[in-house]
């Protein structure tokens, strides 16, 4: 990958788009990890008023400090960037507390996790909304059009996304040489909405470079490995199931024959 000219695109697009739509800069969710890394670098490299909010639910406290080490990394090199912290745990307290309870356990903490994602999205289009920015996206290529990796309405609420298109191997390799701390670019990918340290891995079954490959495998027959077999499952399996999340909203269409 050309990197410099890759970053300058991506940039370029980024900063097309906001004057294009007539809004006046971005706001991006961060997490401390290498997606919203990425994406809030690319954002502040417009040179667009770039707001940067973290959004703690019972969050681990290495995630608090790779953000928060983030974001003044970006607010110390851009003096258009500012950050903002909204305390959301005693929100999802709340709500957690007005809801019903489940017999299902699994799918009750499933909808609890995919809850405070939408509680995220709804805290990011607040500040969108009073700044006229827009929310830029934080999933890449894998999560987005392999295998539906994010919460429809959470973290797939957005107005625009700038790295839906790179791998995570690519998002590594371009955030490194936009230097992003080590401790992100070391840090296990997670999405963080469990309250616990599990991985992305952990919920997957398989690394993003595995997906990677699931997700390029031409299927022309080769002899494959009991694991690239078992990766090849896991990604035909979440690709099936998660088509409600990639695919267009379904739109009932009325025949002409029944307006009549």
């Amino acid at each position: 990958m050309k990197k410099k000219q890759t970053v300058d695109h991506m940039v370029k697009w980024l900063r097309n788009y906001c004057e294009t739509t007539g809004m006046s800069g971005f706001v991006v969710g961060v997490s401390g990890g290498i997606d919203s890394a990425l994406t809030s670098t690319l954002c502040a490299m417009t040179e667009k008023p770039t707001l940067l909010v973290e959004m703690p639910i019972h969050q681990a406290e290495s995630h608090v400090t790779r953000a928060q080490q983030h974001m003044n990394f970006l607010e110390e090199r851009f003096e258009h960037v500012r950050c903002a912290r909204v305390e959301l745990t005693p929100t999802f307290d709340t709500l957690v507390q007005t809801l019903p309870d489940s017999d299902n356990a699994a799918l009750y903490h499933l909808s609890l996790a995919n809850s405070r994602a939408r509680l995220r999205m709804t805290t990011l289009y607040y500040f969108a909304g009073i700044h006229r920015y827009l929310v830029a996206g934080t999933g890449n290529k894998v999560e987005d059009f392999g295998i539906g990796f994010f919460t429809k309405y959470g973290d797939g609420g957005v107005d625009l996304s700038p790295i839906a298109d790179l791998t995570k191997t690519e998002v590594y390799s371009l955030a490194e040489s936009l230097g992003v701390h080590e401790d992100i670019l070391k840090a296990a990918p997670t999405d963080g909405l469990f309250g616990d340290d599990r991985s992305d891995e952990d919920q997957i079954g398989a690394s993003y470079p595995e997906l990677e490959w699931a997700m390029n495998y031409s299927g022309k027959g080769e002899k494959l490995s009991k694991r690239e077999r078992e990766v090849l499952a896991i990604y035909q399996k979440l690709n099936k199931q998660n088509q409600h999340k990639m695919q267009p909203i379904p739109v009932c269409s009325i025949p002409e024959d029944l307006r009549s």
